[in-house]
């Protein structure tokens, strides 16, 4: 990229003020930092004055600018020179940056500044109707929709020198435009079109309510088989638990046994038993088996030691 420099003083403007309502506003954005770092707005600022002039930063915008910040003016001169967003110079109605960076210089942009130089003159000047003037700038982040311009905050993608220049002659007669890509192309899919997560189930909403049908159709179909099932002769049962199979409650299907181990199923007595493993255990065995004869376990006349 060329150097940057300011405009010819014969076009700098005498003075600038921030206007009552703007110096309000850049007020508010230097109480976002803490003190000693008004310095962070230095870019918004510099932005605001831009705006106020009518699209581009005078000599005296930076000064102003240095002084509310209490900055070195060359510290913010420093800024306005390196980002091409700061317009040096005056512009026209249609402010065009052409991106001449590697992906859109190999995709065609060259031809897009040759038509620049064609029909508005050299960069950094405005054509003689005042409606254009334009710039090469570095990438502006639209690599996979290349070659691209900006047009005063618009991007305008996948140019080819016939839309391009009927891009310009609608802006100049002012004439409706349509941002984004020329081609058609959506954000930045494919040229041909998206390829994947084209199911329209998958963003209306009825795979996910299928997803829940299918749980509760299982849910109702297994409630329905344990209920039909009979249950043998003299079963008490346990008390209730999910997964019982009983009307109305929820079916959780339990965890499968370990392989060689016999599980008893939940609520059933078996299932309800003490492991043998536990304290206890076998004095309660010993007292549900019908062993007992009164005597607790221990005594002397019961013959054991």
């Amino acid at each position: 990229m060329s150097v940057r420099r300011l405009a010819a003083e014969a076009v700098q403007p005498k003075e600038f003020a921030f206007t009552a309502q703007n110096v309000d506003w850049a007020k508010s954005q230097i109480a976002k930092y803490p003190p000693g770092r008004q310095a962070s707005a230095v870019i918004p600022l510099l932005w605001k004055a831009q705006e106020q002039v009518g699209g581009w930063t005078p000599r005296k915008a930076i000064e102003e600018v240095a002084a509310m910040l209490d900055l070195p003016y060359i510290r913010v001169m420093e800024i306005a020179t390196f980002y091409t967003m700061f317009n040096l110079g005056p512009i026209g109605r249609n402010h065009v940056q052409l991106c001449g960076t590697v992906p859109c210089h190999v995709c065609g942009a060259l031809e897009l500044k040759k038509i620049c130089e064609e029909r508005i003159g050299p960069q950094g000047t405005v054509s003689a109707d005042g409606k254009f003037s334009w710039i090469e700038v570095e990438c502006l982040g639209a690599c996979c929709n290349a070659p691209m311009v900006q047009i005063n905050h618009d991007y305008y993608e996948d140019l080819e020198p016939a839309s391009f220049g009927k891009l310009l002659d609608d802006l100049a007669a002012g004439r409706p435009v349509k941002t984004g890509s020329q081609t058609g192309r959506n954000c930045s899919e494919a040229l041909g079109g998206g390829t994947t997560l084209k199911d329209s189930s998958l963003y209306d909403g009825s795979r996910v309510g299928a997803w829940k049908a299918r749980f509760e159709e299982a849910a109702a179909k297994d409630s329905a088989g344990k209920d039909a099932t009979p249950k043998a002769s003299g079963e008490s049962g346990g008390p209730a638990v999910p997964g019982s199979g009983r009307q109305g409650e929820p079916h959780i299907p339990q965890p499968a046994a370990p392989k060689g181990l016999a599980v008893a199923p939940a609520g059933s007595p078996a299932g309800n038993a003490v492991p043998a493993d536990e304290p206890g255990a076998k004095d309660i065995a010993g007292q549900g088996s019908g062993e007992g004869t009164g005597k607790k376990p221990g005594d002397p006349s019961s013959g054991k030691r």
